[in-house]
């Protein structure tokens, strides 16, 4: 599945590079990448830290959140509600790391009260 996200990601930053009229070279020197590093993100290959992608949306012209979204970091439905996930990847204070392994904790808790919330089967 996260796989399928990082693919979905690519196609949607190529099709958005190319409505920019960007060449590879020209978006990763906005962003501050090499161009083989956005190529493989273009292509499903890695994914991008969320710094990385907050430069494309702005190098873009697109939301931030959107490419959260695409990229799997962040539930569509939170993302419309300003939610959690997007007030600790926008914390400049932390590392990508402890934002990542806060954001894994935030989700095990979500899992398990949503596995608690659901009636239990009388088998």
């Amino acid at each position: 599945m996260v796989k399928e996200k990082i693919g979905e990601l690519g196609d949607y930053l190529k099709e958005q590079r190319l409505a920019a009229q960007l060449s590879l070279r020209q978006l990763a020197d906005q962003v501050g990448v090499s161009n083989p590093y956005l190529s493989q993100i273009e292509r499903g290959l890695r994914k991008p830290s969320a710094e990385v992608l907050q430069q494309l949306a702005r190098a873009l012209r697109v939301s931030a959140e959107q490419l959260y979204v695409r990229a799997g970091i962040v539930h569509p439905d939170t993302a419309e509600a300003g939610g959690v996930e997007l007030a600790i990847l926008a914390d400049a204070a932390l590392t990508e790391r402890q934002k990542h392994s806060l954001l894994d904790v935030y989700a095990s808790f979500l899992a398990l009260n949503e596995r608690d919330a659901r009636p239990a089967d009388p088998a």
